[in-house]
């Protein structure tokens, strides 16, 4: 019998443009025999938000201190971590002992918490395009609940890159997050780290662009590894001439010793992987299969 769990949906950042999937997350989440629930942010919006930044940021402090909270989902992404971070008190947080998931803009939240308390959270579904999708991925939610009630886990895929083995701090997340955050407080300092990456409706050309400022940042040449997930949402243009991820993917090799492997099931797509953004990984690739011994997240 698998562990049950209290979930609280919340939503630090953007809104519900479908409210019926809100309905749906907390469902299926009873469905599955876990205790769910919403925040009020999760039903609300402001601007291009869900709340107020006081707000959005009192509903962090809420869950925080909820007794009933055992994983905070995000509702989604979108955009607002940025002007929550510096007012986020991570060590009570750290101190409180929920486990915080999602994905995109909430890489923000992710890497902050890293770096300012050693809070390792997950990347992985959100309510309202995971959970709360019309038919949920059951490669999502296997894993998902794999990783969220077990103390490891361990992941089978394709991948594509060179043959080799290595261990590391797994770390990432949303490409335009990661890069955004470097020089700042709020960008942990790994070494010899597993880095994973993914994006959404970025042209390639800026894809390769901020791959460039993790480069010369000396962020790559940190890391043992460079998982790239998936890369959508983007259309190539008449001055593109062919230039496509793949191409920018092959520059990124060029310019690095550290290996890169693409195909990792994460991103902006109805299959995806959890990932505990702080958590230990094993990596073994060979001959394009691949296996993520995931452990040291809980």
């Amino acid at each position: 019998m698998s562990a049950s769990l209290d979930i609280t949906i919340v939503a630090p950042a953007g809104f519900a443009s479908d409210p019926a999937a809100v309905d749906r997350a907390e469902a299926l989440l009873t469905r599955l025999g876990h205790r769910a629930r919403s925040d009020a942010t999760a039903r609300t919006r402001w601007q291009r938000f869900s709340a107020p930044d006081d707000e959005r940021l009192a509903a962090i402090e809420r869950v925080a201190a909820d007794p009933q909270t055992d994983v905070a989902v995000m509702l989604r992404g979108g955009y607002g971590f940025s002007r929550l971070i510096d007012r986020i008190d991570f060590a009570a947080l750290a101190r409180a002992g929920k486990r915080w998931m999602g994905h995109s803009d909430f890489t923000a939240f992710q890497l902050a918490a890293f770096a300012r308390s050693g809070i390792v959270t997950y990347a992985g579904p959100m309510a309202a395009y995971d959970f709360g999708a019309v038919a949920p991925s059951a490669f999502t939610l296997r894993n998902c609940f794999g990783v969220l009630e077990n103390d490891e886990w361990h992941i089978d895929c394709a991948l594509d890159g060179p043959s080799h083995s290595c261990a590391g701090t797994l770390w990432g997340g949303n490409l335009a997050m990661v890069a955004h955050l470097v020089g700042t407080p709020y960008f942990p300092q790994i070494d010899g780290g597993i880095l994973f990456l993914e994006d959404v409706g970025e042209h390639p050309y800026r894809i390769e662009r901020m791959l460039h400022q993790l480069l010369h940042a000396g962020v790559l040449a940190r890391q043992r590894a460079v998982l790239l997930g998936a890369f959508t949402e983007y259309q190539l243009h008449a001055n593109d001439a062919g230039y496509d991820i793949d191409m920018a993917i092959a520059q990124l090799r060029s310019r690095t010793r550290v290996p890169v492997h693409s195909g990792l099931p994460f991103g902006h797509v109805p299959d995806k992987l959890t990932l505990p953004v702080g958590g230990h990984c094993a990596l073994t690739v060979d001959a394009g299969r691949a296996r993520l011994e995931l452990s040291r997240y809980r």
